[in-house]
């Protein structure tokens, strides 16, 4: 049960929710310068002026809201807001038959009153605010152009006010028959093709004028007598200033001589003392620049002395220590290298007294030995006939070519040029085979020995 109430309860609440909306719904508002007009089934009445009633098939309601039915109503807004309109109107005779031209100014605007608010509704209702300005221009228009038909031109130009209020006056009924009212109504301007608004103001204009000259004349006439006068006055007091002026100007002209005699004694005093004072200043100056220089010079002498004491002490521990140390070391040097080499001299000559004795001792003993050798050799050669010699002879020749040779073997590069067609190499083998070829010529000339002939007769078998 407690399930079946709940339910009923949502349903309950759901339907007041959803009534409540679709009633929001229903409900129009419009603005205060709107009217919002209801139409649907029902007739509503609405009394005219003269009290007549007549039925209407529509509500309205201005600046407001209202609940609409929207199975049986429809709604609709409408502007109530001023709509201004401008009127021209081509060229319109006036009352005295001058042809002009006119533009007014007027705002218009629905009247919210209920019998004309009505006749609006249904003449104007979904025409918008440009079709009641249409209706409203062509309205004034009309009432513009009778207007100026009653009125002179004097009459329209002075009297602007006058003019509005007329025709104002003669569109009222109109507008109130379409449920229009005429806020207000202005001429701007007033024009005609004939130039007679010209000629019309051309009297005044020159009276004005001749007004105008005839009070600037006059004003000119007592500016110029005031003037005149203002002037003889000043004449008259400029030259009594200027008397005035021109005594006190001599009086003040010989106090400015004497005074100017004296500042003149003044100053050619200050002068002289200036100038006495300015060569005492001088000489001051002097003796003090002398004083100065004589200072710097003492001072320049003085450091000049301390840098020859120092480029000195400068000298002493760079060249001349050095030098005398140097020449210490080389003095020490010398006297080692001569004691050496004096130890080393007598050394040297006992060694080679001692050799030469040694050697003398050899070569006695090995010349006693040599002069027995060749004593010998000269025992075995005189025993020696001409054959054993020769056969000594050419057993000693391969030794001489090898004697001859053996310079070449020492040689470490060697380059061969030929010529005449042959190798350089044969030059070498020619060379030494002449060497060769000329020993026996010179064992003839020392030995007296005729190698060839004893080979030669060796060889053929004569003795």
């Amino acid at each position: 049960m407690l399930v079946y109430a709940l339910i009923a309860l949502v349903v309950v609440l759901v339907a007041v929710l959803a009534g409540t909306w679709i009633r929001m719904k229903q409900y129009r508002k419009v603005a205060p310068n709107e009217v919002l007009v209801i139409a649907g089934s029902r007739k509503y009445p609405v009394k005219a002026p003269d009290g007549t009633v007549r039925q209407v098939g529509y509500r309205f309601v201005v600046g407001g809201g209202a609940y609409i039915n929207p199975f049986k109503e429809k709604a609709e807004t409408m502007a109530l807001e001023i709509i201004s309109v401008n009127v021209k109107t081509p060229e319109v005779m006036s009352g005295e038959g001058v042809p002009i031209v006119a533009e007014a100014s007027a705002q218009v605007r629905i009247d919210t009153a209920d019998y004309p608010l009505t006749l609006a509704i249904e003449q104007f209702l979904g025409s918008g605010a440009d079709g009641i300005r249409q209706v409203a221009e062509t309205m004034l228009e009309g009432a513009v152009r009778a207007v100026i038909g009653t009125m002179t031109v004097e009459q329209i130009y002075k009297n602007r006010m006058g003019f509005a209020g007329a025709v104002e006056k003669f569109i009222a009924d109109d507008f109130a028959r379409m449920g229009l009212q005429l806020v207000s109504i202005s001429l701007k301007d007033v024009s005609d093709t004939q130039g007679y608004l010209d000629a019309l103001a051309r009297p005044k204009i020159a009276a004005v004028k001749l007004a105008a000259q005839v009070a600037q004349a006059e004003a000119d006439r007592d500016a110029a007598i005031q003037a005149a006068e203002a002037r003889r006055q000043a004449e008259v007091a400029r030259l009594a200033a200027e008397a005035s002026i021109a005594g006190k100007s001599w009086e003040n002209e010989g106090k400015k001589a004497d005074s100017q005699v004296q500042v003149n004694q003044k100053k050619a005093h200050a002068d002289m003392s200036y100038e006495l004072e300015r060569n005492k200043i001088a000489q001051s100056l002097k003796k003090e620049e002398h004083a100065v220089r004589k200072i710097e010079k003492e001072n320049a002498i003085a450091l000049e002395e301390l840098e020859i004491s120092r480029r000195q002490k400068e000298l002493d521990a760079t060249v001349i220590k050095p030098a005398d140390a140097r020449k210490y070391q080389i003095q020490s040097e010398a006297e080692a290298e001569s004691f050496r080499i004096s130890a080393e001299a007598r050394g040297k000559a006992e060694a080679k007294r001692l050799q030469s004795d040694v050697d003398a001792e050899s070569v006695k003993k090995l010349g006693a030995a040599e002069a027995g050798v060749i004593a010998d050799k000269a025992k075995a050669y005189g025993q020696y006939n001409q054959a054993a010699m020769a056969k000594m002879v050419v057993e000693i020749m391969p030794e001489m070519a090898k004697a001859v040779a053996e310079p070449l073997s020492r040689v470490e590069k060697i380059i061969l040029i030929g010529s005449d067609g042959k190798p350089g190499a044969s030059k070498i083998t020619g060379q030494v085979a002449e060497v060769l070829a000329q020993m026996p010529e010179v064992v003839e000339s020392l030995t007296g020995l005729d190698v060839k002939k004893i080979l030669k007769d060796k060889l053929t078998g004569d003795k």
